[in-house]
């Protein structure tokens, strides 16, 4: 599993935290999309590119992480390093994220991860406990101009 992020880090503050079980369909999958919007929203945080890294997480975790009867859950950290995390958990931690070798391989699917690794600073899997995985996604914010704007866009 050396093609996909092992968290490492230490955990970082958070000023702000959203997080929802939503039911392992395409309509909760949906539904995260939405959920997230509005946050961010109420957070005042750019929408995108979050909620399209939001809507692959979930669609993933609707197609490749669905056990029936159990939900998925999305969460959304805001830190005070500036930092957007998204986490979209599932049960089916045996069922880890591969990335192709190549780019140009021809693959039915993955295409999603590889748009959230364009668009995401950071992102990977951390497995645990089972059955659980996590694949998360960090943001760094945009820095803002003075303290002041610090202090607008995170709070």
């Amino acid at each position: 599993m050396g093609d996909v992020h092992q968290e490492i880090a230490a955990p970082r503050t958070p000023l702000h935290q959203f997080t929802v079980p939503l039911s392992a369909t395409r309509r909760g999958a949906r539904l995260a999309r939405l959920l997230a919007t509005e946050q961010l929203h109420s957070w005042k945080l750019p929408l995108d590119p979050a909620r399209l890294i939001v809507a692959e997480l979930a669609t993933n975790a609707v197609v490749h992480g669905r056990v029936p009867g159990r939900s998925f859950r999305l969460g959304l950290t805001v830190t005070a390093c500036g930092v957007l995390r998204i986490e979209v958990t599932d049960t089916r931690g045996e069922c880890l994220p591969t990335r192709r070798s190549a780019p140009g391989e021809p693959a039915e699917s993955g295409y999603g991860l590889l748009l959230v690794e364009e668009l995401a600073d950071r992102w990977g899997v951390r497995s645990g406990p089972a059955p659980v995985k996590v694949v998360w996604a960090e943001l760094d914010l945009a820095p803002p101009r003075d303290f002041d704007d610090v202090a607008e866009v995170l709070t």
